[in-house]
């Protein structure tokens, strides 16, 4: 910290740009070790050290150059630390939340601003367990100097070798305040660092273990899940009502109890298998039949201790299914659930703005595109029109383009091997082709399987059963762009709400439920910007292009789809699932596809 505290004091107290901290000059004098020339080696390297212990600090962006984003790298044998999980990485950034939540307590006043004050800010996750660019492991190089005046730096010749060593690496912003170079440099050089070194030194390995078991526990149960009859398990025990307005587990909420009929013990773990097949969750309302389907819903990803579904375990393929009304269809088999539409091919249907009945069609045909294994629908977000038809309304109407879902759910499940899990309070359509119903009374689930096949009448199916599941289109390159028509400069930004603006698009992402989170909204939109500005090519093979994107953040990290051109993008991000990402793609509207 020494060299960068020395480019801060020679910073006038006014400065708004901070360029000398951002550049790192490193000057290797003349005739020194490592250069032998009778010049001066000059380069550009803003890392700086505190022990062992190091920091980058790079720009935001162009507009905040007063709010820095610094990674510190902490050689994990300093922690004790051998397992290099994206569960490791997750653990270590909530463990330092404290130590910046202390750090803000300590300059926050009220009465000003953050420019004014100055801030600590480190992304705080929700429950799940992802990939992010806040924290993670990787190799970083070891310090080989030694410190000399200003931005002199004399090279190591001790004859010890410092190979690259596996670090944690944690990003945070910092606010730096204005006009106030003596605090800036006390925030940066002193205040900061010391707490990432009693975080270093004082990190809970028994705490860590314990997270860590958790982790292998969860990755036992996915592999076991794979290969089973199941598509989902809850572990009894589990809490799964959320409080009010958050993501938090209610307090004195009743915990989940397997049906006797339906109790597993999977990896040493007891609770409910939810075998694969058509299942129905049904109940009164306020019975806590929805609060079940998200649970299932959240199994996709692995959850922390404390969240309360930590061993919600789920088919990681799965999505959730709704109508999406208005959304935009291009190209798109629907003929399994329209028939006909006046003046269009159901087999290859497009629209700017779809029904209900349409976009729900479109999402389930989607779906299986994307190789989902699972199906998660709940009655309340569905089109009535799509998912049932009485016998009455059969009778009456004759002329019906519409097959509902109830024709085709066992079929899905048959043909092509897709479970679906339901949630129905108002029809009972469903109880005929369900291989299993369960009843929610109070948030305790009953297999009311039986009872429901007492009460059903026997479900006729649609005569025209035969349906075409496949999907053969390609998208064009043409209109896949981050350029405005008419523009030679980009445009990327992302709302709170979710909403991606990318050239002329504005992509709606509220009908993809399975986005868990403001860093996933921000990360699609980085990773679509590059797809469109990688791509040279007529086409884009959009399998191939999101593999090789996947591949590449596995290798580089998160941080290679980020730019820092964007000023109104956020800057941490979390990775979404590669069906995400297709789904982001599917709502595009200034593109388009050869059907093939």
């Amino acid at each position: 910290m020494k060299r960068l505290k020395s480019f801060l004091l020679s910073m006038d107290n006014s400065t708004t740009t901070y360029k000398a901290m951002y550049e790192g000059e490193i000057l290797v004098p003349a005739g020194s070790y490592g250069n032998p020339s009778p010049e001066p080696i000059v380069e550009s390297d803003p890392t700086y050290w505190y022990g062992d212990i190091s920091v980058r600090i790079e720009t935001t962006h162009k507009n905040a150059k007063d709010k820095p984003t610094l990674t510190f790298m902490i050689p994990a044998s300093l922690m004790g630390i051998s397992d290099f999980s994206v569960a490791a990485a997750d653990f270590c950034l909530r463990r330092l939340a404290p130590y910046i939540d202390k750090l803000n307590e300590g300059i926050f006043n009220r009465a000003r601003p953050d420019k004014e004050n100055g801030a600590y800010y480190l992304y705080k996750p929700g429950g799940e367990v992802v990939l992010r660019n806040t924290a993670y492991f990787t190799v970083c190089p070891q310090k080989d100097y030694e410190n000399g005046g200003g931005a002199k730096i004399y090279l190591l010749n001790d004859g010890v070798e410092r190979p690259p060593v596996m670090c944690l690496c944690v990003m945070l912003q910092v606010q730096l305040p204005e006009r106030k170079l003596r605090k800036t440099i006390q925030m940066l050089c002193r205040d900061l660092p010391d707490a990432m070194e009693r975080f270093t030194y004082e990190f809970d390995l028994a705490l860590f273990e314990k997270a860590m078991a958790l982790a292998n526990k969860q990755r036992e149960i996915r592999l076991w899940l794979k290969d089973s009859p199941y598509c989902a398990f809850i572990a009894d025990g589990s809490i799964l009502p959320r409080s009010k307005g958050t993501e938090l587990p209610m307090e004195n909420a009743v915990p989940f109890v397997s049906p006797p009929n339906d109790l597993i013990e999977v990896c040493g773990v007891c609770g409910m298998g939810i075998k694969r097949g058509v299942t129905v969750i049904t109940g009164g309302g306020y019975s806590g039949k929805s609060t079940l389907l998200d649970a299932v819903s959240a199994g996709i990803y692995d959850h922390v201790y404390g969240d309360g579904r930590e061993l919600c375990i789920t088919d990681e393929t799965a999505l959730t299914v709704s109508a999406e009304d208005g959304r935009c269809i291009r190209h798109v088999n629907i003929s399994p659930f329209i028939k006909w539409l006046p003046g269009g091919d159901t087999a290859d249907f497009s629209t700017q703005r779809a029904s209900g009945s349409t976009s729900q069609a479109a999402n389930i045909m989607e779906a299986l595109e994307m190789g989902s294994r699972l199906l998660l629908i709940d009655e309340d977000r569905s089109a009535t029109n799509f998912m049932i038809r009485d016998g009455m309304m059969k009778a009456l109407i004759s002329k019906e383009p519409i097959t509902p879902f109830t024709d085709r759910v066992r079929q899905l499940y048959k043909e092509k091997g897709v479970s679906t899990l339901l949630v129905i309070g108002g029809s009972g359509e469903y109880l005929s082709v369900a291989d299993k119903i369960y009843m929610m009374e109070d948030y305790i689930i009953h297999d009311v399987t039986e009872k429901a096949r007492e009460i059903s009448t026997p479900h006729t199916e649609n005569e025209s059963a035969a349906a075409d599941w496949t999907q053969s289109r390609t998208l064009f390159s043409r209109g896949f762009t981050s350029y405005p028509e008419r523009s030679g400069t980009e445009l990327l930004a992302v709302s709170d709400m979710g909403i991606i603006f990318m050239g002329n698009e504005r992509i709606d992402l509220r009908g993809l439920h399975n986005i868990i989170s403001v860093g996933q909204m921000d990360a699609l939109g980085f990773m679509l910007r590059r797809i469109a500005v990688t791509n040279d090519s007529p086409y884009i093979d959009i399998d191939a292009v999101i593999d090789e994107m996947y591949y590449l953040i596995g290798k580089e990290g998160l941080d290679s789809v980020y730019t820092s051109f964007f000023t109104t993008c956020r800057r941490f991000l979390d990775l979404p699932r590669k069906q995400e990402l297709k789904g982001v793609i599917n709502r595009m509207r200034e593109t388009d596809y050869k059907k093939e």
